[in-house]
């Protein structure tokens, strides 16, 4: 038997007939858990400014209008 015909047998071998859809839907389901996930985590931080309206009006009230000119963007 020569190279060829024992890589054409290993291959045969190799080879099986099942459902390969259904082997991996496993992924997309994992795809799926792992979005919804980060999907929750940034819904979580929506309106967080206005939850804190009442701590950011008694600052600036004490510090004035313009606040301290320190921090990013200052």
């Amino acid at each position: 038997m020569n190279l060829v015909a024992q890589v054409a047998m290993a291959a045969a071998e190799a080879e099986h007939s099942g459902n390969i859809a259904a082997e991996t839907v496993i992924y997309g389901i994992i795809a799926a858990v792992v979005f919804a996930a980060l999907g929750l985590v940034t819904l979580s931080y929506k309106n967080v400014a206005n939850r804190h309206s009442a701590k950011a009006e008694a600052y600036a009230q004490r510090h004035g209008k313009d606040g301290h000119k320190a921090g990013h963007g200052h």
